[in-house]
Formats: structure tokens, C-alpha cells, sequence
């Protein structure tokens, strides 16, 4: 059975200090089979594509209001939901990426559409972990 995903990409500033960016091509994506996740593919000139895998929550939350711990941090910049910047933090360094909020938000509503936020876990997997529940509580 086929399913649908979401595909997307979105140019990023890359902010190296605040006198120097680089503009870098972000493909954004989305698979109702890890309905939980979102994907950013980060296409960085001269080297291989890079992916992080975060939460979708994450990614909501952190257009409103600062959100995150570990890896991913995201926060607004300003208050007209304009701009999102996304700090990444990995054993090499970090990165510190600023974002156009409405692509990521269209991004988000188009993920809602093929599995709603809070729906995640419904119908047939719901059934189906109900079930293997149940048998545990037999043993």
C-alpha cells in the first residue's frame, strides 16, 4: 500500500557571525510513517547532504514560542511569526539557521493534513498495540 508524504524545500540563512550568512537550500519532508518526525535535508556547497530528524511538535511549538532541548532548539524572531531561527548542536558544532516562518508553517499545516497533530496513533496501530497490550495483561 502506497502512502503519501510531504516534500518541500525552503532556502535557509546559514548565520556564520552577524556580518556573514550563506543562503543554503533546506529540503523539507515528512512521512506519515514516522508521524512524529520531520526530516531537513540540508544541501551545503561542496559537501554531502546532511539530514537532522526532529520532532514535528517541535517544529510547531518552536515558530510561537522558544522550544527545544538536546540537538534542536527552535524560537520566533520578532513577534509577527515572520522569522523562526533553529540552532543545531551536534559533537562538531553548531549551527544557527534562520528560517521564513510561513513556508515552515504551510509545511506544518500540509503534514496536518495527511495525519492531524495529536492523531498520530490511531485506528489499526491503535488496535493493534491495544492488543498486544491486552495479551501481556493475559500472561
Amino acid at each position: 500500500m502506497q502512502h503519501s508524504t510531504v516534500q518541500g524545500s525552503l532556502a535557509m540563512s546559514l548565520v556564520v557571525s552577524p556580518e556573514l550568512s550563506f543562503r543554503v537550500v533546506v529540503e523539507l519532508g515528512y512521512d506519515p510513517a514516522d508521524p512524529y518526525a520531520v526530516r531537513f535535508t540540508f544541501h551545503l556547497p561542496g559537501d554531502d547532504p546532511v539530514t537532522w530528524v526532529f520532532a514535528r511538535e517541535l517544529l510547531l511549538d518552536g515558530i510561537g514560542r522558544p522550544s527545544g532541548e538536546g540537538d534542536v532548539h527552535i524560537r520566533p524572531v520578532g513577534g509577527e511569526l515572520t522569522e523562526v531561527c533553529i540552532v543545531l548542536h551536534s559533537p562538531a558544532g553548531e549551527a544557527l539557521l534562520r528560517a521564513s516562518a510561513p513556508p515552515l508553517i504551510a509545511f506544518l499545516a500540509r503534514t496536518d493534513r495527511l495525519v492531524p497533530m495529536g492523531q498520530e496513533l490511531t485506528g489499526g496501530e491503535l488496535d493493534a498495540q491495544l492488543a498486544d497490550i491486552l495479551r501481556g495483561c493475559e500472561r
